[in-house]
């Protein structure tokens, strides 16, 4: 199951157990039980201080295993086998119920600690979901440090008859004590969060007594991070604020044309944007949602949870999110059937009819993605011809599976009040109606800029882009912007990294003039 490469790498990590770990295995005569057999019995020889129990007629879903300590009550369990992203939650896992610290902040740890029970979580995860990870970990860490928390993590692909009984049609999809508890990547601080009211209000009070900033970052995406590094390399108290770090890079799967990075995906780079930035004295407070900003000498952003900070420059970075066909139907089948990345939610719709909207690159490498899982893809493009690159159209064009439609306007998204079962279009060169039945629609039709909280104050494009100079200046004095929320042109990674390198520079001059 694990390759001799994997199998020496995942060694190393287990010679830094510190307790003994039992692993209990619930499996029949399925093939997925024996592959989780064969996983198993490939992780057992690893160390000494792990055994491999193995049972068939207790109520556990199978196959599944559930990773404990011998006389403890720990509740993490898997349900599938958890290879592709989910290996490392495996890892994670298994080192930290064998004693191994984790790198959580201590401040959480004691937060976690302290919560009262019960609490038992359900993530229903796709192997191919890079957002997946972050939830299974951290609910998995919380499960280690509290007796009172337990938690499943769940293949869905593998699971189909709960997936469907539960309508789940995006991931990750969370439970908890049997109840949707939250959808989409989150982490351990937004999780905690929601189960501890009282936090939110005790971190508004902690950035409220924050010294004012030289150079406040608004946004953790490439542009935001590079702005930080550069500011922090000047020597000026720095501080970068994000709504989650990382931006619409969490979202990117591959990623093969940063350069000197030959080839990586979205959450592994955001990982290294991180602990690049956090390798300088930058003040980072994740998690936190910009919702003002107010001119002035010193200028103030407001935030979502009721916090203010100061800086004397301000640097926008807010980045860009999945634009909404804005059709009826959109909205209320939103994780229904209607979602937008096919990456996380694909497996979810495993032999069903799908429709992907949108032309350019990334509309028909969903359908390229899509076609290898599902009945059949229907790509609906508005123009008169695909606007993807000609290597991505030509293996398109190569699959049985898909069907083009051109010149076609999507109208409606219907459903049966539960889940989406329908597409309308209307056709541009006849204006007839048509309608496909299906079962799920990926919308791929471009990026809208994070930008509608400064409306009135900074000046913006006829398309919600910021407007700036060749300097990363705004039309308000002390406040500079890059990255895909700005009219600078073409919105790629590295793009952004170069433009909030400029911005911090800019911004380091009006600072030493001013």
């Amino acid at each position: 199951m694990l390759d001799i490469n994997l199998k020496t790498q995942l060694k190393a990590y287990l010679e830094k157990l510190t307790q003994p770990i039992e692993i209990i295995a619930s499996v029949d005569d399925s093939k997925g039980s024996r592959d989780l057999v064969e996983l198993l019995a490939d992780i057992k020889p690893l160390s000494d201080r792990i055994t491999v129990t193995e049972r068939r007629n207790d109520a556990e879903r199978k196959p599944s295993f559930a990773i404990t300590r011998p006389g403890d009550e720990i509740g993490v369990r898997f349900a599938g086998l958890p290879l592709g992203h989910e290996f490392t939650s495996l890892v994670l896992a298994l080192l930290h119920v064998g004693g191994h610290p984790s790198k959580a902040a201590s401040d959480l740890i004691e937060q976690v600690k302290n919560l009262h029970g019960p609490f038992h979580f359900e993530t229903y995860f796709s192997l191919t979901c890079q957002n997946c990870p972050d939830v299974v970990q951290a609910l998995n860490l919380m499960a280690v440090l509290n007796p009172n928390i337990s938690h499943v993590a769940i293949d869905g692909a593998l699971f189909q008859d709960e997936v469907t009984k539960r309508q789940i049609m995006n991931v990750p999809s969370v439970f908890l004590n049997g109840e949707p508890f939250g959808q989409g990547r989150m982490e351990l601080a937004e999780i905690l969060a929601k189960l501890d009211t009282g936090s939110a209000a005790r971190e508004a009070e902690k950035l409220n007594a924050k010294a004012p900033f030289d150079v406040l970052i608004v946004g953790g995406g490439p542009a935001g991070a590079a702005a930080a590094v550069y500011a922090a390399r000047k020597g000026i108290a720095t501080g970068i604020v994000a709504e989650r770090f990382g931006g619409q890079v969490l979202d990117t799967m591959g990623i093969e044309n940063y350069i000197s990075i030959k080839e990586t995906d979205g959450p592994h780079f955001a990982v290294a944007l991180e602990q690049h930035v956090k390798s300088y004295d930058v003040d980072v407070m994740n998690l936190q949602r910009a919702e003002a900003l107010v001119p002035g000498q010193l200028i103030e952003i407001k935030l979502k949870s009721g916090a203010s900070l100061k800086s004397k420059t301000v640097i926008l970075a807010t980045g860009a999110r999945w634009r909404d066909m804005n059709v009826p139907g959109e909205k209320e089948y939103r994780t229904k059937g209607v979602t937008y990345c096919p990456h996380c939610d694909g497996p979810l719709f495993k032999g069903k009819r799908v429709a992907v909207v949108g032309g350019g690159n990334s509309g028909v490498e969903a359908a390229i993605d899509l076609a290898g899982l599902v009945a059949h893809v229907t790509l609906i493009e508005f123009a008169n011809e695909l606007r993807a690159d000609a290597v991505l159209q030509r293996k398109l064009n190569s699959l049985p599976n898909v069907t083009v439609i051109l010149h076609a306007q999507t109208t409606e998204v219907t459903g049966d009040g539960q889940k989406v079962n329908g597409l309308i279009y209307k056709d541009r060169t006849t204006d007839a109606v048509n309608r496909l039945d299906l079962e799920g629609v990926f919308v791929q039709i471009g990026l809208l800029p994070n930008t509608d909280w400064l409306k009135g104050v900074v000046d913006l494009s006829k398309h919600g882009e910021i407007v700036v100079d060749a300097n990363g200046r705004t039309n308000v004095t002390g406040v500079f912007a890059a990255g895909d929320a700005t009219t600078t042109p073409f919105k790629q990674i590295v793009i952004a990294a170069g433009e909030g390198s400029k911005a911090a520079l800019s911004a380091f001059d009006h600072i030493i003039r001013s």
